[in-house]
């Protein structure tokens, strides 16, 4: 007996209602009344039999074929109902937690490779730190020479007075003008060094992030927008490199010159040094609340900007179906929406690190204030020289300086961090399907006998609503079976299964009898599976790259053969450039037509003994489709070909025709045996026939 999905309409609530009181015994009950009214049953799919509480029947009234059944109830906090093998269900997801842990060593693996030059700006900015320190305590020094000309009352004549200053002032001055000069060429070497490692750190995040997105699985680009992952890959390493960069180069200099400066303010006055510091606690608690509050914002921010990427990249890449539906204002608008929640996010964090620098700054300022006051009243007492008031006044100009920078670098470490976390988040992703590793089957001898058995699968964001259960089938080695039912039946899933783009839920496909989890999918895919799409992609390159891309170390000659073969050739060759020609993005300068055949050649070009037709010739005009169709009719000869397929005409030579519904094969055979048969598949075609327009 088939297993056929069931249609629970007008009847659905009341068996629900019914099996929830009565439960498994009453589903015993009504699978035992169904089995006698059974009168005229069809094949049996192989191993399609029912699974725990799930039954099902079929009988045919006047000619037509109606399906019954009941079918798995789930008895939960929330109830589902199995209609047409799939859950329909109240589904509660789970709060999603935001917050990402910045990964310190995978920053530090990526930051090994240029530790010499990260060493070598760090010791350069420390230098510069201590070179800066010292500045105050020579600029004390000459202020201390200037008083005491100043104020001296030594008798003598003018120019002896003149040449006693020089000769004094000569060491401070000659010491601070040295310094000056150390300090430039330190600094230009410690940004320069900077710059070269911070780009190279750059690039390397973006590899490494590049090739982690390109080996997750298919799940991962089910969910997430092709805009936040661009906005992350482009603006979140900018963002992560900026604040790297600024915090060595302005923090690490920013932090030794506060602590030096500190210890030489100790060293000119215990007393004065001691007061200033009793704030310091005061300011590491605001600046640890504010920090917290600020890295909240700051991701929230750049998550927002992404979902406002996400949303222009896709307005973007489909401006065609945009256009054809004269949603320009529509988008215009939710973008508009996006970016103005984005803005009130990033005004609010603004509003925040400005705040928190306005009043560092204040508290700066009346630092130096409380300076002035306590140094003056210790150069009246005499306790405080002339030049040590003034080393003490730049060298807290100075630690103010230092601080004010810090606090400025503070925003830009909240958004480094930020962008850093999110980066090293994708980096850090593990894939659930490995696109290395595996076995790999000698191609000369592959066959290419495929068998699914009891495959039931349920796509990742959807787990609860299967599209194929205990599905069933047998592609024998060099035929074309094809695949026909309505939309969502589960055609297009059996072929991404094949592809391994999903790992199952329960059951097995093998090839040659070998269990395809256990196959090397970059072996299974790139030599063994050629797959058409029914919207391939073409990337905007050249004809030649393009169909290269099957291939990429063909020779020219096989290119042209693989044109050939896909009768693209002649086409090609008609443009100027021939197979030079540059195509637009995605192909847009060429035909659906001439796009198809492309397609067809550059999978053709690695001669796969498994060819995928996953519905290649619906999307193209009837006389489009001719000229496709009778090139996939040559070249399918060989190989073990599954087709897929909404326009019947194009699979009445299959030598297996399978018709799905609701992921359960209900008839299978040859056209033949099925128009006889006059179930679904004559229904089908019957439909088709009559609804298709001539020509």
């Amino acid at each position: 007996m088939i297993s056929i999905a069931a249609s629970c309409r007008g009847n659905c609530s009341k068996t629900v209602s019914a099996i929830l009181v009565r439960r498994t015994s009453l589903c015993s009950q009504l699978f035992k009344q169904v089995q006698r009214k059974v009168t005229k049953p069809l094949r049996a799919q192989p191993g399609g039999k029912p699974k725990s509480l799930a039954v099902s029947s079929v009988w045919l009234l006047g000619g037509s074929c109606v399906a019954l059944g009941t079918y798995r109830c789930a008895f939960s906090p929330v109830a589902q109902c199995r209609i047409g093998g799939r859950h329909r269900s109240r589904l509660y997801d789970e709060p999603k937690n935001n917050t990402v842990k910045f990964n310190w060593k995978t920053f530090f693996y990526y930051l090994k490779p240029d530790w010499l030059l990260l060493l070598i700006a760090v010791f350069s900015a420390l230098a510069v730190a201590f070179i800066n320190i010292k500045i105050p305590v020579c600029l004390g020094d000459v202020v201390n020479v200037l008083s005491h000309f100043t104020r001296s009352t030594e008798e003598g004549g003018h120019a002896d007075r003149v040449a006693q200053f020089f000769a004094e002032i000569r060491e401070p001055a000659t010491k601070l003008v040295g310094i000056y000069v150390m300090q430039s060429a330190l600094t230009t070497i410690y940004i320069s060094t900077l710059a070269h490692a911070g780009e190279r750190f750059a690039t390397r995040l973006r590899q490494a992030m590049m090739d982690a997105i390109l080996r997750q699985d298919i799940t991962f680009f089910d969910k997430t927008r092709t805009g936040e992952i661009m906005s992350s890959l482009s603006g979140d390493v900018q963002d992560f490199k900026s604040a790297f960069k600024l915090c060595i180069s302005q923090g690490i200099r920013s932090i030794a010159q506060t602590i030096g400066c500190v210890m030489s303010l100790y060293y000119i006055s215990p007393q004065m040094t001691t007061n200033m510091l009793m704030i310091v606690p005061v300011a590491v608690a605001a600046g640890t609340v504010f920090g917290s509050l600020l890295r909240t914002l700051s991701r929230a921010a750049q998550e927002q900007t992404a979902r406002a990427v996400g949303i222009a990249d896709e307005a973007i890449g489909n401006i065609r179906t945009v256009r054809a539906f004269a949603m320009e204002d529509s988008e215009a608008k939710f973008f508009k929406t996006e970016t103005e929640k984005a803005e009130h996010l990033h005004a609010t964090l603004g509003v925040g690190i400005g705040c928190f620098q306005g009043l560092t700054n204040l508290a700066i300022n009346g630092l130096v204030l409380g300076v002035l006051y306590m140094g003056g009243n210790m150069m009246e007492a005499e306790q405080l020289s002339p030049g040590k008031l003034m080393s003490f006044l730049v060298a807290t100009q100075m630690i103010q300086r230092s601080l004010a920078q810090l606090f400025m670098l503070f925003g830009h470490y909240i958004r480094g961090i930020t962008s850093g976390a999110r980066v090293l988040e994708y980096i850090n992703m593990k894939d659930n399907i490995t696109i290395t590793g595996g076995i790999q089957l000698p191609l000369e001898t592959l066959r290419g006998d495929i068998v699914l058995k009891n495959v039931s699968f349920a796509y990742p964001n959807r787990p609860n609503q299967y599209v194929l259960e205990d599905f069933s089938l047998q592609l024998p080695a060099g035929k074309v079976v094809a695949i026909c039912g309505p939309s969502g039946s589960g055609k297009s899933t059996v072929a991404a299964l094949l592809e391994r783009f999903y790992d199952l839920k329960e059951g097995t496909i093998t090839i040659d009898g070998h269990d395809i989890s256990q196959l090397d999918p970059t072996w299974l895919r790139g030599k063994v599976i050629g797959f058409i799409s029914q919207e391939p992609v073409l990337f905007a390159t050249s004809i030649m790259e393009n169909i290269r891309y099957g291939k990429p170390d063909a020779s020219d000659e096989e290119v042209y053969e693989a044109a050939k073969q896909a009768h693209a050739h002649e086409f090609i060759t008609s443009f100027s450039k021939k197979y030079d020609t540059v195509l637009g993005e995605r192909g847009i300068t060429v035909s659906g037509g001439q796009k198809q055949r492309i397609a067809i050649a550059r999978a053709l070009l690695k001669n796969p003994h498994i060819l995928i037709l996953d519905e290649a010739t619906s999307a193209l005009d009837a006389e489009s489709e001719k000229v496709v169709q009778a090139t996939l009719d040559e070249v399918v000869k060989g190989r073990t070909v599954l087709v897929i397929a909404h326009r019947l005409s194009t699979i009445r030579n299959a030598d297996i025709i399978a018709v799905l519904l609701d992921g359960n094969i209900v008839e299978i055979g040859d056209h033949n045996s099925l128009s006889r048969l006059k179930g679904m598949y004559w229904k089908l075609t019957h439909h088709h026939e009559h609804v298709r327009p001539s020509g």
